[in-house]
């Protein structure tokens, strides 16, 4: 993954934030969306866009394009800022391949101590019952 082809692909377009500003807020396109199309990026292998497609599909639209927004400041070149922070890193968690899990063995002593725990359980219950009296 080569993170400066991957910004060079990247395009924006700054659109009117919604939220407090006052009248300044009509006027002035300080929210930042940022799109990136997955399929059809140079900085990603093939392995990589198949993996992201896998794990981002939730995010991404039928054309495999990735869509974020940022509107957290009122400054456009900060909101830029952020967009792409977090498209760095939600590529970068994308990729990331998790280690498959070894299962453990139980080990004999933790199944001799729950054996013996329902046996005493089993004693208690036992002996709150009444006594036969037909023999």
């Amino acid at each position: 993954m080569n993170v400066e082809t991957l910004i060079s692909e990247l395009t924006f377009k700054a659109v009117r934030s919604s939220g407090a500003g006052g009248q300044h807020v009509n006027k002035v396109s300080s929210k930042v969306m940022l799109t990136f199309n997955v399929s059809k990026s140079q900085g990603l292998s093939e392995e990589e866009k198949e993996i992201l497609l896998k794990r981002l599909a939730s995010k991404l639209t039928k054309e495999h394009l990735l869509i974020l927004n940022s509107d957290e400041s009122r400054s456009q070149h900060k909101n830029k800022e952020f967009v792409i922070k977090r498209f760095i890193s939600l590529i970068q968690e994308g990729l990331v391949i998790p280690k498959e899990r070894i299962p453990t063995k139980i080990p004999k002593a933790v199944i001799k101590k729950r054996l013996d725990d329902k046996r005493k359980q089993s004693g208690k219950k036992a002996d709150r019952k009444k006594p036969d009296l037909d023999n």
